[in-house]
């Protein structure tokens, strides 16, 4: 975390991305899961049973039954019929970040999630970040977050890269006091660099340090998104699999004389100790990766039984580059505590200059008056 005082009266996070959602509530697990085959495949099952079948493999919910009439998720081509009478075949699983760097794959149908939130699909699109609260941190990412409990923080209210969410004139302020006009994604790069625990974010008015913290907080979001050109180690650093992993890996071991990731008989190396020891809120990232795809008890007869047989190819090659992104994270962390915030814009400032306090429609969704969304049982809303 970047150097600070106590009583630096840096502003907070909520003000200066006014506009949070919960993030979803699935309700039930099976709808998400880290094989896109297998969610098809828990889909099918579901659809071939009827009457009490149908229902018990469900999952039902106060919030979700066979019965609830729902609209599609923004974005989605899911179907609209109640699912006692669904059928055809699975909507297209997309990517979410269903831990902290473990992106998994979700059924995109609001009929099976109880609280979807609406307002984070309208606006998931290529051009968005969202920014995730957790307990010791933010993360950011491009892919719509499942992470509880915290907040989720899109960069921007409306799809398309447009209207940014941070306080009305902050970016006017900054660009007043930097000499240099920043970007929304400026502004979310310095937050992801220098962001506290307390979720408060010191702001500064040296051009010199806001471009060394932009560039720092840039190279984190890049890590951090994975939406560009693959994070490599430098040669004799990238790791490798040096023996062969098992078809059904049950148990992950780390030997830190060798630096070698262990998977039963499975060995990958060079594995760096900084990515071993790598956590989110207390909890080793590489230990919740691959719990959530080891052979772990699940109840015979329920879709979240329906797994991969054998451990794919696919799974292997995220492994490697989790370990390379965990391995590069850790490189900034150094970076990151030695930041000393100088020449403070404190939120005694942002308010002189009307910037704080934030007006109360910078805190609701934007409203969309042009977009229509099919709603239950093949109805049209106008939103």
């Amino acid at each position: 975390m970047p150097t600070v005082t106590p009583d630096d009266d840096a502003p907070p996070l909520a003000d200066l991305m006014p506009w949070s959602v919960a993030p979803p509530r699935l309700g039930r697990g099976w709808p998400v899961g880290p094989d896109a085959a297998s969610l098809r495949a828990r889909w099918d099952a579901l659809v071939k049973a009827d009457g009490p079948e149908r229902e018990a493999l469900f999952e039902p919910t106060r919030s979700r039954t066979l019965h609830s009439a729902v609209g599609q998720l923004p974005g989605q081509s899911s179907g609209t019929r109640k699912l006692l009478r669904a059928d055809g075949p699975c909507p297209e699983p997309v990517r979410v970040l269903a831990a902290p760097f473990d992106e998994q794959w979700l059924i995109p149908d609001h009929r099976l999630i109880d609280a979807a939130r609406p307002e984070l699909w309208r606006v998931a699109d290529a051009q968005q970040v969202f920014l995730v609260e957790t307990a010791e941190q933010v993360l950011a990412t491009s892919r719509l977050p499942l992470l509880r409990p915290g907040r989720v923080r899109p960069l921007h209210r409306r799809p398309g890269g447009t209207e940014p969410n941070l306080a009305p004139g902050l970016l006017d302020h900054l660009a007043a006091r930097l000499g240099q006009a920043p970007a929304p994604l400026d502004v979310l790069a310095w937050t992801v660099a220098v962001a506290r625990p307390d979720l408060t974010v010191p702001l500064t008015a040296d051009p010199v340090l806001w471009a060394h913290g932009t560039e720092l907080g840039h190279r984190l979001l890049w890590l951090t998104r994975r939406d560009g050109d693959r994070p490599k180690l430098p040669g004799g650093r990238r790791p490798y699999v040096r023996a062969p992993l098992p078809s059904r890996p049950l148990a992950l071991a780390y030997d830190r004389d060798e630096e070698a990731l262990q998977l039963d008989e499975g060995r990958i190396s060079p594995v760096p100790p900084e990515a071993w020891d790598f956590q989110v809120d207390g909890v080793r990232v590489l230990e919740q990766w691959f719990t959530a795809r080891a052979p772990g008890p699940a109840e015979p007869g329920t879709l979240a039984a329906i797994r991969p047989a054998t451990w794919p190819q696919a799974w292997t090659s995220e492994l490697l580059e989790l370990i390379t992104v965990l391995a590069l994270l850790a490189e900034l962390l150094p970076q990151r505590a030695a930041l000393t915030v100088s020449a403070p814009i404190t939120a005694a400032e942002l308010r002189t200059a009307g910037v704080l306090p934030v007006p109360e429609s910078a805190r609701r969704p934007a409203s969309v008056l042009d977009h229509h969304e099919e709603g239950p049982e093949g109805q049209f809303a106008l939103l």
